[in-house]
């Protein structure tokens, strides 16, 4: 039980929210072990897609998971069988736009800093930001306000990059006709055809036959709400032929295993002697000695590279990555194809566009 509520919290609280439970996600964000399914936790178990919630029958996954993927490294499945009006997600790299895909909710993903990460338990603080995840695009904008509060946090300095709108209310810019000339990408390479990476024979990407045909009915749908389509509005760093500037070839990245270290091990911090473990070490020893319990079905490997690495000695690496892919996913890529053909939005099929 942490001794003090996070900043969003008591914003929920301030704004009249009642706050009904936590609910479970997959193992701390899903940043325990590669291989662990969608709502799974060592202490909870599996949680179940509302609209099929059938565990999985084959052989080869029928582990207790569910047929039917939940997204779950937030969870929406709640929200979606209507147990409460909304909930609140964290994403780091598809930890809203995954489950409100796989739970056909409204997910969105602010601006880091939009809404502060005081007390919430980190992946890392460069990507990380809670968002709202309802049922109607009106009950994610109340809620949008609702967690942005009406003013910086001193206890996240990211928060004072953004102004919250008047009275925090972000239902003044719902408009039935806001499409009307807005300028909507379709970043076909990759997320809807399937292309081949330059200088090799690997083809990567693309949509099935059904997908495909649904996402050829959404852009009919807003064409005839008055968007200009503009097809192709492919991302640069996706057809790059140079090695170094393409977003398929650009290799690992150390990003989200360093700040797993250095971000956790500050939350614990923040919370003091009410932590069960200290560190990153402390809590991976925990799950090694409660092996026999369960404490760690999928094993941690995850947890086990984070916690490898030096936050000294790994830095210089660490801040190579990140500029990489800050180049690769944003001046090279989404922010390049926006502005070049002046786009209002990208339109990606589901949860595609979680990784750039």
């Amino acid at each position: 039980m942490p001794p003090y509520d996070a900043t969003l919290t008591k914003n929920l609280r301030d704004a009249g929210a009642v706050i009904i439970a936590k609910t479970v996600l997959t193992e701390l964000a899903n940043w325990v072990a590669s291989g662990m399914p969608g709502n799974y936790s060592a202490l909870g178990g599996y949680g179940m897609n509302p609209y099929d919630p059938r565990r999985d029958p084959r052989e080869t996954t029928g582990d207790g998971r569910p047929v039917m993927g939940t997204g779950g490294s937030s969870s929406g499945i709640g929200t979606a069988a209507s147990f409460w009006a909304a909930n609140v997600g964290t994403e780091t790299s598809g930890s809203i736009l995954s489950p409100s895909s796989a739970n056909m909710l409204v997910g969105i993903k602010p601006t880091v800093g939009r809404i502060s990460r005081y007390g919430v338990i980190p992946i890392t603080a460069d990507q990380d930001t809670p968002g709202p995840m309802a049922r109607t695009v009106t009950d994610a904008a109340i809620l949008l306000g609702a967690l942005e509060g009406l003013g910086p946090d001193p206890n996240d300095a990211a928060t004072a990059t953004c102004q919250p709108p008047p009275e925090g209310d972000y239902t003044r810019f719902l408009n039935v006709d806001g499409l009307q000339g807005a300028r909507i990408g379709i970043p076909r390479a990759m997320y809807y055809d399937s292309l081949r990476v330059p200088g090799s024979d690997q083809w990567r990407g693309g949509l099935w036959d059904a997908g495909r045909a649904m996402m050829d009915t959404v852009i009919g749908i807003l064409a005839e709400r008055g968007a200009v389509i503009v097809d192709p509005a492919d991302i640069p760093s996706i057809l790059d032929p140079d090695t170094a500037n393409n977003l398929l070839l650009h290799g690992s990245s150390i990003v989200l295993d360093y700040g797993m270290k250095r971000d956790f091990n500050l939350w614990l911090a923040s919370v003091g002697e009410s932590a069960p473990v200290k560190s990153l070490t402390g809590l991976r020893e925990w799950n090694l000695a409660h092996r026999p319990a369960g404490s760690m079905k999928y094993e941690q490997a995850r947890l086990d590279g984070s916690d490898a690495l030096d936050l000294e000695r790994d830095r210089p690496r660490y801040e190579a990555d990140r500029a990489r892919d800050l180049r690769l996913n944003g001046d090279h890529g989404i922010d390049g194809v926006m502005t070049a053909l002046q786009l209002d939005a990208l339109l990606f099929p589901g949860a595609a566009s979680a990784g750039i």
